[in-house]
């Protein structure tokens, strides 16, 4: 067994089939089949079973795919921590980020990250929902990632987390939207029957929506899960979009108006990683977030420092 066996193999589980592993590793399809085989013969055991058009995994393939991971991560760790002995001059980063939180904290992580270390290639992956974030971590597709939940650091104690900030909610509508005047944030009680735009449940947009529907004469008007198209809709009139207040930014920017909810319900924002050593790519954005956050009297780390 040798890493590019695993590797082909982790291709093929995350792909779905031979075929688009195949594509993705940039080799021949008979390449990769002949590959897995190899390694199905010096395991002693069949990784795939074949349904319908597809590939699953077998009892075997599914335990392999945890410490296929691990030795494949340690490696790739192991040579860009060689490669970042004189500085970090190059390599990749991967984040796995929630929608609204692209908006705001990471695209000024990001940027400052970039000043810092502008040779490191950034690669944000899409995650919908906590949930998600937490998938990515653990299938290795990104190697940190930013999180926003209502108790994330009790939901997910155990990744390692840096705070960043907490969010609240607002409602971003157009002037003719007919929200009650003045610049108060609204209670729940005092808003009008109004066209919600609101996330996919699961999500904490979505969890305040659902209680301005119940207790008000409110609904639903658009589910949405991509948010680039958040504000174009309340632009063109279709609703009243509910949102983490990340979004106040780019709402003022387009000319929509922005009040704040006055609900208790938050988002708690943070960095989080799994509990190993992280390539020096991504140290060094937990240090630039760290940085950003101090005040001088140092920054309250939830983790063990020397888990990097």
């Amino acid at each position: 067994m040798d890493v590019r066996q695993l590797r082909h193999f982790l291709a093929v589980v995350d792909h779905g089939s031979v075929h688009r592993a195949a594509e993705h590793l940039f080799v021949a399809q008979p390449s990769v089949t002949q590959t897995i085989r190899r390694l199905e013969t010096a395991l002693g055991t069949s990784l795939f079973l074949r349904q319908g058009r597809g590939l699953v995994l077998s009892p075997s393939g599914a335990a392999l795919v945890g410490p296929a991971r691990e030795v494949v991560r340690s490696l790739d760790v192991a040579r860009e921590t060689v490669m970042a002995v004189d500085g970090l001059r190059g390599g990749q980063l991967r984040i796995a980020s929630m929608p609204s939180q692209v908006v705001s904290p990471l695209t000024g992580l990001i940027a400052a990250y970039a000043e810092a270390y502008p040779q490191v290639q950034v690669a944000v992956v899409a995650a919908a929902r906590p949930d998600d974030v937490r998938d990515a971590l653990g299938r290795g597709v990104a190697e940190v990632g930013v999180l926003a939940a209502a108790g994330a650091h009790e939901a997910y104690a155990d990744l390692d987390r840096v705070p960043i900030e907490t969010q609240s909610f607002v409602l971003v509508a157009r002037e003719d939207a007919g929200l009650p005047p003045g610049e108060h944030p609204l209670s729940v009680e005092e808003l009008p029957a109004l066209r919600l735009i609101a996330g996919q449940p699961g999500t904490g947009m979505r969890r305040v929506a659902d209680a301005i529907v119940a207790a008000t004469d409110s609904r639903i008007a658009v589910e949405i899960e991509h948010r680039e198209g958040l504000l174009p809709l309340v632009m063109a009139g279709v609703g009243v979009a509910v949102v983490a207040d990340s979004w106040r930014p780019l709402a003022d920017t387009v000319g929509l108006r922005v009040r704040r909810l006055a609900i208790e319900d938050t988002l708690d924002v943070g960095l989080v990683w799994r509990r190993h050593r992280l390539s020096p790519a991504a140290a060094a954005f937990i240090d630039v977030i760290e940085r950003s956050r101090s005040t001088g009297q140092g920054t309250p780390r939830e983790r063990n420092p020397t888990n990097r």
